[in-house]
């Protein structure tokens, strides 16, 4: 689904919901709201305090809304199979083993008889990182990088993966640069990469979104503003979309 709204030339907005910080009856809530402000799709997951039955109830609950559910996995705990599908994370610029190929191994499995979707992803933490980063041992790339973020995206391009997900962590004080964004996406134009570049946290406003839309991202990823100001999530939807402020 998310594939073809890109094919059509349309940009894509998911709302993250993390088991860990909402029961099943506010994420419930949170994700009527995210439904009504234009997002497309939900991702659970966390990177702390998750366990299968936990993330089986959050999933339950807000698969009744309608609304496609992929998992983002921090950990083995993190996998349901209630879900629609599972972005399959390699941490590419982790200094683990185990985050890039280790937990891979571990969950190939469990999600092949589960009968989930999977999604090859590349994950590149930048900047900040916040729980993902210190988890998963990350080296962030510096905010003043492009070129190495880049240079991630492309590796990951080459090596498969059908998502390239560009993370400023939970939190972020400021989203991953445009700068970075936009060459990444002209990498990966060059590579005549068919998936999905995607950006996630720090977003805060609607400027945020239209920036990042416009340097060339497919996809954006909220967790925080759902949480913390839902009333500002349709602005930031519409601005990614080019609904409003162009």
């Amino acid at each position: 689904m998310l594939m073809e709204k890109k094919e059509k030339g349309e940009k894509i907005h998911l709302t993250l919901i993390d088991p860990e910080k909402s029961t099943p009856k506010e994420a419930y809530e949170m994700v009527e709201i995210a439904k009504r402000s234009g997002t497309d799709a939900i991702l659970v997951g966390g990177s702390t305090g998750l366990y299968e039955s936990l993330t089986d109830e959050v999933v339950k609950s807000v698969k009744k809304i309608g609304l496609p559910v992929i998992l983002f996995p921090g950990s083995l705990g993190g996998l349901s199979r209630y879900a629609d599908a599972v972005l399959f994370i390699y941490l590419m610029n982790s200094d683990n083993p185990y985050y890039i190929t280790g937990a891979q191994v571990q969950a190939a499995p469990i999600v092949l008889k589960l009968g989930l979707e999977y999604i090859p992803t590349a994950y590149i933490i930048v900047g900040y990182g916040g729980s993902a980063g210190y988890i998963g041992r990350a080296r962030p790339i510096p905010y003043e990088k492009p070129e190495i973020v880049g240079a991630y995206a492309l590796a990951g391009c080459m090596m498969g993966a059908k998502v390239i997900y560009l993370e400023a962590g939970s939190g972020a004080p400021k989203p991953v640069p445009p700068s970075a964004v936009s060459l990444s996406k002209s990498l990966l134009l060059k590579a005549d990469y068919d998936g999905l570049l995607v950006v996630g946290g720090g977003v805060r406003s609607p400027e945020d979104a239209l920036k990042l839309s416009e340097a060339g991202a497919d996809a954006l990823v909220t967790g925080t503003i759902i949480e913390e100001d839902p009333t500002s999530l349709a602005d930031i939807i519409s601005a990614f979309k080019f609904k409003v402020l162009k």
